[in-house]
């Protein structure tokens, strides 16, 4: 059999269209029991035998509550327990975290069109442990406000701090993180201001928006067989002509907390099925 039917076959056997007529990864309270696993590709999967992350604790606490999106995998949860442990210690301030995955992954009917295997996490750039101070118990009454100049055209540097750079540092030092994607304008600025042992900056990756938060992603966890990595970072330490590129982009206008609204369901990986419909 030709090589490229073959992959072709083996692409068949793995995916098929989700979610399953009457149920919605979102309709989904609790994850499944069992072995942990985060199968698939980061837009396109599911997670199994998810952990949910505790609403607070210490260095961080839990954005929108109502939302139940604060499950992963258990390296995504130990990661952040780290992160929120090294910020204490670096008195860095309080780590806000906004979503992780659903209790069971899969897509989600706004906000992302990743964050589907549990080894995402969007982190806010706010520190301030006074941000909450007012809100409801669900924390959902609260925008994570951008570090960008009000035309979204330059870093705002009377929000930034070092401590942003530290918690950035830490997160980046993890091993289990694979990379981290902030907006182009913070990217820059860690390129002009960070000296000594700049490798960690490999990891820091400009994308669009993420001028509120950065999205931690983790690499795929050691027990997930059917986790899709991501294609590995280019070497060197992202200061180049690539950033310069991101740079060159006009500024995108800020999109609404619900953004996106229902999208087309992706080719899931056939285990999925079973978390979906599983106990």
């Amino acid at each position: 059999m030709p090589s490229n039917r073959l992959a072709l076959l083996t692409a068949l056997a793995f995916f098929v269209s989700l979610p399953v007529a009457g149920r919605d990864w979102g309709d989904v309270l609790s994850p499944t029991s069992g072995t942990p696993e985060a199968i698939g590709e980061t837009g396109a999967g599911c997670l199994a035998g998810g952990i949910r992350l505790p609403p607070e604790s210490d260095g961080y606490k839990v954005m929108h509550l109502e939302r139940n999106r604060n499950y992963g995998h258990p390296d995504l949860i130990r990661s952040i327990i780290d992160l929120g442990r090294a910020t204490v210690q670096g008195r860095w301030g309080e780590l806000h975290v906004g979503d992780l995955s659903q209790p069971r992954g899969g897509p989600m009917r706004f906000g992302h069109r990743s964050h589907q295997t549990g080894i995402d996490a969007d982190v806010w750039f706010a520190l301030d442990p006074n941000l909450i101070r007012n809100a409801d118990g669900l924390r959902s009454n609260i925008p994570a406000p951008s570090l960008l100049t009000p035309d979204q055209t330059h870093l705002n540097h009377m929000l930034w701090d070092t401590r942003h750079a530290r918690v950035l540092e830490a997160a980046a030092r993890d091993p289990r993180v694979d990379r981290i994607f902030v907006n182009a304008h913070i990217k820059q600025e860690l390129c002009r201001s960070v000296r000594g042992d700049r490798s960690w900056l490999r990891k820091i990756r400009p994308w669009h928006r993420h001028d509120d938060h950065f999205h931690m992603r983790l690499v795929c966890p050691a027990d997930s067989p059917d986790c899709v990595p991501q294609k590995p970072l280019e070497p060197g330490d992202g200061c180049d002509a690539s950033l310069d590129w991101w740079l060159s982009l006009p500024p995108l206008r800020p999109l609404p907390d619900n953004h996106h609204g229902p999208a087309p369901s992706p080719a899931l990986p056939r285990a999925c099925r079973a978390v979906l419909n599983g106990k």
